[in-house]
């Protein structure tokens, strides 16, 4: 059977969870829109980790960046809390948690915003990236999820 060179997968725990994989609203659109996997409420001024169900994998030169939908702010008062998500390609099925892809948001608002399982909060676009050197990094090896490669 034939894998694209990059895409999308359902982690193992959600198998069953009824999860759509990311897709183009367009043909001429960059990013893939990614759905939030269950329902959720984020208090104001507070954090709500969203669980996607989904891991991406990719080439070896290749990064998945995370950006807020537009209407993300606009209509429900949340904010992608590092502004611009990265989901490296040895991120895939890590030993820690299988590569799921979690989406950090941040209540700027006054009131509860909720999360509906299938809404698409994010999106998901694949670049190649380039090395400056062949430098030391902080690890030969990724050992988790969030923040996973040292500090």
């Amino acid at each position: 059977m034939f894998k694209a060179r990059r895409g999308f997968e359902i982690v193992a725990a959600f198998k069953d969870k009824a999860i759509n994989l990311p897709r183009k609203g367009t043909p001429k659109s960059a990013g893939y829109d990614i759905e939030a996997a269950n329902d959720l409420l984020i208090q104001p001024k507070a954090f709500g980790l969203v669980e996607t169900g989904l891991k991406a994998y990719m080439g070896r030169k290749e990064v998945l960046q995370i950006y807020p939908r537009s209407s993300l702010a606009k209509t429900k008062d949340l904010v992608l809390i590092n502004s611009v998500g990265i989901i490296d390609a040895d991120y895939y099925n890590n030993p820690d948690n299988e590569g799921h892809i979690r989406i950090l948001l941040y209540n700027i608002g006054n009131k509860p915003a909720k999360v509906q399982k299938g809404e698409r909060l994010v999106q998901g676009i694949f670049v190649r990236h380039l090395d400056a050197s062949k430098g030391k990094t902080h690890s030969d090896k990724r050992q988790g999820g969030l923040g996973s490669t040292g500090i």
